[in-house]
């Protein structure tokens, strides 16, 4: 089967992968918004999870033929671990709650989805990815893929580590002459050049309308490979393409300042926490597997809609707040509580929210590194956050602090935060 699609043209998909795509599990992704709110302010921005899925599973078999082209892997070996990918990439979105990360603020106890122990500690509050792995390994698609993929070796809870990053029960499953290929694999799932962040910021751009998001995917593919260190097979990109990689660091970084952390997609996912925490239980996001797959951006919407919360009825006749003030990282002589004790002293109703975003993996806690740069000359490989200097730039993410008024009291707001911060332009 093919499908067309309008970043990578036509996507090839194997009767295995049209299994899983043509499962309830997966079609709901159709029903949840790539962007969440971003539609808000870029009215083409109404693409789903479902094809940003099918487009990350198309660039992670271009990363799997690029890195292997110089392999020693019989057919065999090159079709399993080729297919396993594909299949984590396909699904690594399929937990994603209503209107994409804003609604895991209302996520159920992770003690309640039952995953098994080998995927973590029971403790805390659910994720999406807590929600992937349960739907890969106890709901429908878990015998759709243990029975579609058993020729190949591979089931259901080979999937879910690749996807959550931890080792199943049993032996290393992608071990290939005393070689793991475990973290090349995983690289490819969730790494410093994923296929899920190729996909995506290129799509991103696309839907929205801006040029951020793009990058040199075919440069930086033909300079990738992957190379043994200490048993283990791990992602090398060539010196010659550091420069490409530098530019995908930036495309990423303009991309939050544009698109991401967006003033109005920001204020409204400030909305939504606020119905959340003044109206609980109204939405819940169930931890029954057959229960979730009801539960998408549609049912969210109509709830809101029915509400009668203050907040719930902003979000769904798009009445937001306006933003009065906006600072970075970078500015300095501004104090958010005591504009904020200024508004309450004027009578201006207001919120203020500050986003923040890390921009490489690297800087994750507990993440270890899963790219490296190869000097093809030596064969020598260093981390790629000893190579490049923007690593060090990035360190701490991305920081914007908002501050928002009530539309109809938008010159008084202006007005204190005038005087506040002098002269400062604020935007009308």
């Amino acid at each position: 089967m093919r499908i067309r699609d309008p970043i990578h043209g036509s996507i090839t998909v194997s009767d295995e992968e049209a299994r899983v795509i043509d499962s309830r599990t997966f079609q709901r992704l159709r029903h949840v918004r790539q962007l969440g709110f971003g539609d808000l302010a870029f009215p083409g921005a109404t693409h789903t999870r479902h094809a940003h899925s099918l487009g990350a599973m198309h660039v992670a078999s271009r990363l799997f033929d690029a890195i292997t082209s110089r392999a020693s892997l019989s057919p065999r070996e090159r079709d399993r671990l080729r297919a396993a990918v594909r299949l984590a990439v396909l699904c690594h979105d399929i937990g994603h709650m209503p209107l994409s990360h804003s609604s895991e603020s209302i996520a159920p106890a992770r003690a309640t989805l039952s995953l098994p122990a080998w995927v973590g500690s029971p403790d805390g509050q659910a994720t999406h990815e807590d929600f992937t792995a349960m739907l890969l390994v106890r709901s429908e698609l878990t015998r759709i893929i243990d029975e579609a993929y058993a020729p190949l070796g591979i089931d259901s809870a080979l999937v879910a580590s690749l996807v959550m990053g931890v080792k199943p029960p049993g032996a290393v499953n992608f071990a290939i002459a005393g070689v793991d290929w475990t973290p090349v694999l995983r690289a490819i799932v969730s790494g410093e050049l994923d296929a899920d962040r190729m996909d995506y910021l290129l799509r991103d751009s696309f839907y929205t309308g801006v040029n951020y998001g793009r990058y040199d995917l075919d440069w930086i593919l033909q300079n990738l490979s992957a190379v043994e260190r200490d048993g283990r097979m791990v992602l090398a990109l060539s010196k010659a393409a550091v420069f490409a990689f530098e530019d995908f660091l930036l495309s990423r970084y303009h991309m939050f300042l544009s698109v991401y952390f967006h003033h109005t997609s920001v204020s409204f996912d400030w909305m939504l926490k606020r119905y959340y925490e003044e109206a609980p239980g109204e939405f819940e996001v169930p931890s029954d597997p057959e229960a979730f797959l009801e539960c998408d951006d549609m049912a969210l919407h109509v709830r809101l809609r029915k509400s009668k919360n203050e907040w719930a009825q902003r979000i769904a006749h798009r009445r937001g707040f306006k933003r009065v003030a906006q600072f970075t990282e970078r500015d300095e002589a501004y104090d958010l509580s005591e504009l904020s004790k200024a508004l309450d002293a004027g009578g201006v109703q207001h919120f203020t929210v500050e986003s923040r975003g890390i921009l490489s993996k690297y800087f994750d806690e507990g993440e270890t590194t899963s790219l490296f740069v190869l000097d093809r000359q030596t064969n020598k490989l260093t981390d790629v956050q000893k190579y490049t200097p923007l690593f060090e730039r990035f360190a701490g993410g991305v920081h914007l602090s908002r501050v928002y008024v009530r539309p109809d009291q938008f010159k008084a707001g202006s007005a204190v935060v005038e005087r506040l911060l002098g002269n400062a332009k604020l935007d009308e």
